[in-house]
């Protein structure tokens, strides 16, 4: 799918509007109001946001029953991105197709409306300024991951994006949903090929696999969250290259059957 970097570029620019480096210190309820539009948070069938978009007003609502404040978190700036984005767009539902980093490049339809609001959206919580600030002289691991959602208050799977996007860190990262690859992404700094894994399961001796065999439950905790694997894993080898040692960190989520899977040199 062809992209852009309207999105971002309409984020830097609100931000520039508002002054503010970040809206971390914002209140779900005050980042929406301040731009005149009506929050709301409530149950909603089979989605996760919402945009109704009227002649004088806009409504943007929230579905109460996500468990995260992450998560909703990024949902309410995903809708913020439709509204200064797509002005056309009077009704409009997300939910986790939509919302998904790495299933919104196979959608024909929707697909770049979609890529720009999560655009929008990660340049909004994770101005990249400020993002690479924080994370300067960090190691990667899982726990970076985490630290990196809880200072922006965001998800972690949009961290993980945010940090391949960037290319800061040297990470290959795989979608899987129902037991099938279905998009991979590398940095450029992560040197090597690929194996032909899209459209296939993962390979046997991944830890993606192990999630699969475990029916997407949680099988590692703490500090074995990151499990060492070898190159050969996910990578080709060529003319005695040597099988050196890597690391794989997995999210699962049981209710959609998805494993985002990244990986990383020691």
């Amino acid at each position: 799918m062809k992209t852009n970097n309207r999105g971002k570029n309409k984020a830097t620019e609100i931000l520039e509007e508002i002054g503010f480096d970040d809206v971390t210190e914002l209140s779900n309820q005050e980042l929406v109001n301040g731009f005149g539009i009506i929050f709301i948070s409530e149950p909603l069938d089979n989605a996760d946001g919402k945009i109704i978009r009227g002649r004088t007003n806009t409504i943007i609502k929230v579905n109460s029953s996500i468990p995260y404040p992450e998560k909703i978190r990024f949902v309410i700036a995903h809708e913020l991105g439709h509204y200064f984005l797509h002005e056309k767009m009077e009704i409009h539902s997300d939910n986790v197709k939509t919302l998904n980093w790495f299933k919104i490049e196979n959608q024909a339809k929707r697909g770049l409306q979609e890529f720009e609001a999560n655009d929008f959206a990660s340049e909004l919580l994770m101005p990249e300024k400020s993002f690479k600030e924080f994370i300067t002289g960090k190691f990667f691991s899982p726990s970076l991951i985490k630290e990196i959602s809880n200072r922006f208050g965001t998800s972690l799977t949009s961290v993980i994006y945010r940090l391949i996007s960037l290319d800061i860190n040297p990470l290959l990262v795989v979608f899987i949903t129902d037991g099938i690859v279905r998009y991979w992404r590398k940095s450029a700094d992560l040197k090597g090929w690929v194996k032909d894994v899209t459209k296939l399961p993962p390979p046997n001796d991944s830890v993606a696999k192990e999630y699969i065999d475990a029916n997407y439950d949680f099988i590692y905790t703490g500090n074995e969250k990151a499990q060492e694997i070898s190159r050969s894993t996910w990578f080709k080898l060529y003319d005695n290259q040597k099988d050196n040692v890597f690391w794989e960190y997995c999210i699962p989520t049981k209710q959609y059957k998805t494993i985002i899977s990244v990986i990383w040199e020691d």
